[in-house]
């Protein structure tokens, strides 16, 4: 069973912020960017409640910090889909290699 201290979650959080990492580099297609990146703010987010709850005086600033981070992905979320949705209705595709006109 893992034990409970500072560390574990520590190793957990870098583990989620390296596949986030990894599959943005990795992935050719705008949902699986989407994906990757929930990865690395779920990593963030785990940093700060790992943090207060093991280091904090006051137990509602890493809570806090999650919540905005949670609004910050939900919003980018719905930004990136209305994206996905206008690119594919442009060009018929959502893999980023065949968007010719947007490396201008």
């Amino acid at each position: 069973m893992l034990s409970d201290n500072l560390n574990t979650y520590l190793v957990i959080a870098i583990m989620l912020l390296g596949l986030g990492v990894f599959g943005m580099v990795r992935h050719k297609t705008f949902i699986g960017m989407l994906i990757s990146s929930e990865f690395i703010l779920s990593g963030a987010s785990l940093n700060f409640m790992a943090f207060n709850r093991f280091l904090a005086p006051n137990p509602a600033v890493g809570q806090i910090f999650t919540l905005f981070i949670m609004g910050l992905a939900a919003a980018e979320a719905a930004v990136v889909v209305s994206l996905v949705l206008m690119v594919y209705h442009q060009y018929r595709s959502i893999d980023p290699a065949e968007m010719h006109d947007l490396q201008h």
